[in-house]
């Protein structure tokens, strides 16, 4: 019953935060290290996102998050490349061969694109790429790049979400939350970032 008090996730905020400003190089590592695994066992990117800005802030924890999800899928993309090459195409090929022709005219741009857009659960995006056997430099700046946007409002909610329990003693109304600037601006953008996507998807994924 302890862990789903608020008192306790306020505790804990304040714990995580002491050893970030007291030894930010050794948490940053061992964040970077547990996100790249995570990446590997086929992690969803969004917990992620919000645990960086909790923990670090949006700054810091944009580039911690994105720089590791970028390596742990950089990784995964190299062994899924090199042993599951065949059971990717397998699965994969025939509903996304329309991408192939996309991927050839300039890879690392669609790439970008790719990784900018999603609309696909980002443990597969990670694999797709396989079936167009995609540059490894391509690969990991395309997925950097193209993940900041979403990356940075989704850090910014954590960071918020952070904020908002620090300045509270008890649990905040949903009102307070919606009215708190550290939360509707990072849900303000994430919901134009949703509709340029939209309109990007059904330029990029076409027949």
């Amino acid at each position: 019953e302890e862990i789903t008090t608020y008192k306790f996730i306020q505790t804990n905020r304040e714990y995580l935060i002491n050893i970030k400003e007291t030894n930010t190089i050794l948490l940053s590592f061992a964040f970077m290290i547990f996100t790249i695994i995570w990446v590997l066992i086929l992690g969803f990117g969004s917990p992620i996102l919000l645990a960086a800005g909790f923990i670090f802030g949006k700054w810091l924890g944009a580039l911690l998050a994105v720089s590791s999800l970028s390596i742990g899928a950089t990784i995964l993309y190299f062994f899924a490349n090199y042993f599951f090459k065949d059971l990717i195409k397998e699965k994969f090929l025939n509903k996304f061969k329309n991408l192939e022709s996309k991927f050839r005219e300039n890879e690392f741009t669609f790439f970008l694109i790719y990784r900018f857009i999603g609309g696909i659960p980002f443990q597969i995006q990670n694999l797709l790429p396989v079936l167009f056997n995609i540059k490894i430099k391509n690969y990991f700046f395309g997925s950097f790049l193209g993940m900041i946007p979403q990356g940075f409002i989704v850090v910014s909610l954590g960071s918020g979400i952070s904020k908002i329990i620090k300045n509270n003693d008890s649990i905040p109304t949903i009102k307070e939350l919606l009215l708190s600037s550290e939360i509707y601006l990072p849900i303000i953008g994430f919901i134009f970032l949703i509709f340029l996507t939209i309109m990007l998807k059904k330029i990029f994924y076409k027949n």
